[in-house]
């Protein structure tokens, strides 16, 4: 029966005043769709799963856009004043390029007396104006492709430790799983608990009414004194109040079944188990495979991806201190340009290079890090073999709760037995005068107890088959597929 179904049954049951019919994979089902940590432990697994894609897209090349803008307040002057460049002829008797000067009367070139120079006697002027540039708002931007060649096992190291986190966020999902699962079968079983010692409530509220009835009609008659009748009271009035409070108990764990389930506290579930049976005998244990046990613990597999995510983070580490090669392309382009010359437009072009990083020395801060990594992979190992120890005993715990649950059963059916003969021959005795009253009242309360007794250890069986298959890790608590 899938979400949809069962709740429908439920809203044309609650419509009609009736109660819906459930079992307990039902209520299973109810809860791990609803259940608040199994959608965030879904969402965290969904998250994890997107972090390892991401993971892979570092193999794959980047591609990347960078845009500038830029005021400044004043132009470039690369010129402070006119330049006065001297010029050159071409002299035919030496073959070459004469400087022009100032020549004297002896023919030799005259020098300016301040500077020690020769005087050129022309000129090439080159304007202050033709040198500056108007830089008062400058545009640039590039497209960058970076394509990872060789990162020191840096990719690989976080692909790892991706995949790793996704195993965790499975991990943690199914345990908590199992969590709830076991909460559902612990309070299912507590209503039906509480249902049959409801009805127990009641035929004992039946008995000493009886019994008060009883007693008042041979006090009427002189065969019975008013203590009697007084106690035979107080019993009466002692069974309603168990009833009652049986009754409030049974609303409560109503509630909290229905609360666990995902539905409205005020939801009417008769359940299929309501009809306490007699539990079936899971006869003798057979030793268990540790090993198997620890490979389907789910909370144990937990630690087991965390050792392998922390190996990763060692790489990780290491890879710090290995050399990284990258190839980087680039489109690359400004306003104003200086491509052909000073121009106030667009203009760029293509670069292709490679980047290479070599770790020399870092006071050995890198070291240390990985150092520290591999001595967190060691602590989470010495973590796992101690929880291993535990879950071994954990197992053995539960078996030994399991074979007492049984004997228990077994000893307190044989009571409850004992105790309908003893209060059938009490009120027998009674009725031919030969017990007294209080005599009843303690044949009535053995009944009672050895029936409450007989009521716990059929709930104990079944409360301790799913706790062993959950420290087995046998417990089935698939989530259902929305």
């Amino acid at each position: 029966m899938n979400r949809h179904t069962t709740l429908f049954f439920l809203l044309i049951a609650t419509t009609l005043g009736a109660s819906a019919t459930v079992s307990l994979d039902s209520c299973r089902n109810m809860a791990l769709r609803n259940n608040k940590l199994i959608q965030m432990a879904k969402e965290n697994r969904e998250g994890a799963g997107r972090l390892k894609e991401s993971a892979r897209a570092a193999y794959l090349p980047g591609i990347d856009f960078t845009g500038t803008y830029m005021y400044n307040q004043r132009i470039i002057n690369l010129l402070g004043e006119d330049a006065k460049l001297p010029t050159m002829s071409f002299d035919p008797t030496t073959m070459s390029y004469q400087y022009n000067l100032v020549k004297g009367a002896d023919g030799m070139p005259v020098k300016d007396p301040s500077t020690g120079s020769y005087i050129p006697s022309e000129v090439a002027v080159i304007p202050k104006e033709a040198m500056s540039y108007d830089i008062h708002n400058v545009f640039a931007g590039a497209f960058t492709l970076t394509q990872p060649v060789y990162m020191g096992g840096q990719i690989r190291a976080l692909n790892e430790i991706a995949g790793y986190g996704e195993k965790i966020a499975s991990a943690m999902s199914n345990s908590v799983a199992q969590d709830i699962v076991y909460t559902v079968d612990e309070t299912y079983w507590t209503v039906v608990s509480l249902i049959e010692k409801k009805k127990l409530a009641e035929s004992f509220v039946n008995l000493t009414d009886t019994l008060q009835y009883n007693v008042n009609a041979m006090v009427e008659a002189g065969v019975a004194t008013k203590s009697d009748l007084l106690s035979a009271e107080v019993r009466a009035n002692e069974a309603r109040i168990a009833l009652v409070k049986v009754t409030n108990g049974l609303t409560l764990s109503r509630m909290a079944l229905a609360q666990i389930c995902g539905l409205p506290v005020d939801t009417e579930m008769e359940l299929e188990d309501e009809r306490l049976g007699v539990p079936e005998s899971v006869g003798a244990i057979s030793d268990t495979d540790m090993q198997a046990v620890y490979s389907r613990r789910q909370d144990l597999e937990v630690v087991r991806q965390t050792i392998n995510l922390l190996k990763g983070r060692e790489k990780l580490s290491l890879s710090e201190m290995l050399p990284k090669i990258a190839v980087v392309g680039a489109y690359s382009f400004s306003n104003p340009n200086v491509i052909d010359g000073f121009r106030k437009r667009f203009g760029g072009g293509f670069s292709v290079g490679a980047a290479l990083t070599v770790p020399i020395w870092h006071w050995g801060g890198d070291y240390k890090r990985y150092k520290a990594a591999q001595s967190s992979t060691k602590a989470q190992k010495f973590l796992l073999e101690d929880l291993e120890e535990k879950v071994s005993l954990q197992v053995s715990q539960a078996r030994f709760s399991l074979e007492e649950a049984e004997k228990t059963y077994k000893m307190a059916t044989l009571n409850m037995e004992k105790a309908d003969e003893n209060l059938r021959q009490a009120d027998l005795a009674f009725r031919e005068g030969v017990l007294t009253t209080n005599d009843v009242l303690m044949a009535q309360t053995a009944w009672v107890a050895a029936n409450s007794e007989k009521i716990d250890a059929g709930i104990g069986i079944r409360l301790a088959r799913t706790y062993l298959s959950k420290v087995l890790g046998t417990l089935d608590a698939g989530v259902p597929q929305q």
